[in-house]
C-alpha cells in the first residue's frame, strides 16, 4: 500500500518489488530492483527514507523516519525479519538480521553486520566492517560492542547520548510519559490527512 503523508508520496522505481500487504507511507524512494517484503513497514513522518538498489526488506520489519532523523540506506542492503531501523545512515552491504534495532541518529558504515537481535543505539557509529554479535549492543562514537549483561559500561556510555533527548525532544531531567506521549500522540495526528495511493492489486 502507498499512502501519501504531509504531501510527500513514495516513489518506486518500476524494477522494484514491493509485496501487496506491505505499507509505504510519505517521502520514501525505493531504488532499482529492491524487495519490500510482505508486512514491511516503511514509514516516513517529516523526515525521508531513502533506499538505495538491490536492497532486500523482509517480512514485518519496521523502517522509520521522522522530521529530526531522516533514514538512508546504501545499495546491497539485507534487513532481516521484524528488524527495527529509524532515522540512521547505513551504507552499503550492510547486513541487519532478524530482530535487530537501529536507532535514531545511528551510522553503520559499510559492510557491517548486526546479528539476530543486536542493538546499535542512539548515535552510535559502527566501522566499516564491524559485527554485532547475537543479542550484543553497539553504543557510542566510535562504538564499544558489548554484551547486554554488561549494563554499567553499556549505561556508562549510553548516559550521555540522552536518548529521551534524541528520540522525544526532552532532556533526561524533564522527560515523563505525560510529555512524551502527547508529543508523540500530535505529531501522529498528521496521519489523519493520509491518502491512500494505491492499494496493490
Amino acid at each position: 500500500m502507498l499512502i501519501t503523508h504531509m504531501g510527500k508520496t513514495p516513489v518506486v522505481d518500476p524494477t522494484a518489488y514491493v509485496a501487496p500487504n506491505a505499507t509505504v507511507c510519505g517521502d520514501v524512494r525505493i531504488g532499482a530492483n529492491c524487495r519490500i517484503l510482505f508486512g514491511a513497514q516503511i514509514i516516513a513522518e517529516g523526515g525521508s527514507i531513502a533506499i538505495g538498489e538491490e536492497c532486500i526488506v523482509m517480512e514485518n520489519a519496521v523502517l522509520r523516519s521522522n522530521a529530526n532523523h531522516s533514514l538512508r540506506i546504501g545499495n546491497n542492503c539485507l534487513i532481516g525479519p521484524t528488524a527495527h531501523v529509524v532515522g540512521c545512515i547505513v551504507e552499503d552491504e550492510v547486513f541487519i538480521a532478524t530482530g535487530a534495532v537501529i536507532f535514531h541518529g545511528a551510522h553503520l558504515q559499510q559492510g557491517c553486520e548486526v546479528r539476530v537481535h543486536g542493538i546499535v543505539h542512539v548515535k552510535s557509529k559502527v566501522h566499516a566492517g564491524d559485527t554485532i554479535p547475537i543479542g550484543w549492543i553497539a553504543v557510542g562514537d566510535p562504538a564499544a560492542i558489548l554484551p547486554l549483561e554488561d549494563h554499567e559500561k553499556v549505561w556508562e556510555l549510553l548516559k550521555p547520548m540522552n536518548f529521551p533527548y534524541t528520540v522525544y525532544g526532552f532532556d533526561r531531567s524533564e522527560a515523563d510519559m505525560v510529555k512524551i506521549t502527547r508529543r508523540l500522540a500530535g505529531n501522529l495526528a498528521s496521519h489523519r490527512d493520509d491518502d491512500v495511493v494505491d492499494a496493490g492489486p
